[in-house]
């Protein structure tokens, strides 16, 4: 078992919601960490079942001088429940831990009854400073960071059941479209805009779909923490900026599962849409675990000057380009050139697939596997 990055302050007195995707090891890390909690898992169908008839019932499965920390995994199944937990809160003082892998219907229907009154994080996959020595960028490119990938004797394998489960248990049982195929058409689409700028309008040609719905289906997918969108810096923009976000699956494993492979497909593509999202998902969640208070970006001009990621914060402005290539051209530095006529206070960045650090004046050239191990200090004001 990997030691997690996530900490959480179980000592204080305040409530919390973690959330995460399926798979990413939040009731791993509750087990390690809260022993003596008292845990209601709503996957458990017996449970979820008299639960949801009747949540008012959760009181009386909390024994009266309980004064432990109470856990409810999986809350958005009966977001009902969080009524209760608000009045338990208020009137009995006990801390809940509830945990979800979808933020859509606690937004819709309570969240906000907590608000100031549970502190909320988030569970990623696993981030090279937790492997340590068993990171490896090939392999991680390959299958992505899910904690299962690396006990699994056929992580290929479960890739492919974790997706069905998504579609399965998440997206059909919830009700969050009655047309299945269409979505997992979709899936495939969206695969394809991988680290690009959405055009829905398209997306919608291609399937013979209207536009709202395939709008629906990107929500879908924000909503279940399967996918991240990043929008385009334009903080004191003098250059004129598109407006359009950029589309990312939460993971590079998932991605590379859900992206059609065969004769007709781009490799280099892909592989670079793989690179990409790798080092997404590890600034997100580096970002998170060590309370950066960042921003996530990107930045592209009207006339195509592009910045792969801009990280925007109390720590600083950081820019930085993901080259797949061991070797970096000239040609290959002229967004972060570019950017950095812009914003003069920029840290620039470009992580290559080389083995060793290079120096182009203001711009540091850092393998990418060193990088990765270095970020939480790479992005920590000086």
């Amino acid at each position: 078992m990997f030691k997690r990055a996530l900490a959480l302050p179980l000592a204080g007195t305040s409530s919390l919601f973690l959330f995460g995707p399926r798979g990413t090891g939040k009731t791993s890390w509750i087990k390690q960490h809260m022993p003596t909690a008292l845990c209601f898992d709503l996957l458990d169908f017996n449970l979820y079942s008299s639960l949801s008839a009747n949540p008012s019932k959760l009181e009386q499965l909390i024994p009266p001088t309980w004064t432990d920390w109470v856990v409810i995994d999986e809350v958005q199944r009966i977001p009902a429940l969080l009524n209760q937990v608000h009045r338990l809160i208020e009137q009995r003082k006990i801390r809940f831990l509830l945990t979800g892998s979808s933020a859509r219907t606690l937004r819709r229907t309570g969240v906000n009854l907590l608000a100031g009154r549970a502190l909320r994080y988030h569970m990623h996959p696993l981030i090279p400073q937790e492997l340590a020595d068993v990171f490896s960028i090939e392999h991680a490119l390959q299958f992505g960071l899910l904690p299962m990938i690396f006990s699994e004797h056929n992580p290929a394998k479960y890739l492919e059941s974790y997706v069905q489960t998504y579609l399965r248990e998440e997206v059909l049982q919830e009700g969050l479209t009655r047309n299945l195929g269409s979505f997992t058409r979709f899936l495939e689409a969206a695969s394809f805009s991988q680290g690009q700028i959405l055009n829905m309008t398209e997306i919608a040609r291609e399937l013979g779909l209207n536009r709202l719905m395939v709008a629906q289906y990107f929500d879908i997918l924000d909503d279940l923490l399967l996918a991240v969108r990043i929008s385009p810096f334009t903080i004191r923009a003098k250059r004129k900026v598109i407006s359009h976000q950029k589309f990312y699956f939460f993971d590079c494993g998932v991605y590379r599962t859900v992206r059609p492979r065969g004769p007709l497909d781009s490799v280099e593509e892909a592989e670079g849409a793989g690179l990409e999202t790798l080092v997404l998902q590890v600034l997100r969640a580096v970002n998170d675990y060590y309370d950066l208070g960042y921003t996530i970006y990107f930045w592209r001009t009207s006339t195509g000057q592009e910045v792969d990621f801009v990280l925007y914060g109390p720590q600083g402005l950081h820019a930085f380009e993901i080259k797949r290539s061991a070797v970096v051209t000239s040609k290959s530095l002229k967004g972060l050139h570019v950017f950095a006529e812009e914003y003069p206070e920029a840290t620039l960045h470009v992580l290559f697939m080389g083995k060793q650090p290079e120096y182009h004046g203001a711009i540091t050239v850092r393998p990418l596997f060193e990088a990765l191990m270095q970020l939480p200090a790479l992005l920590r004001k000086a």
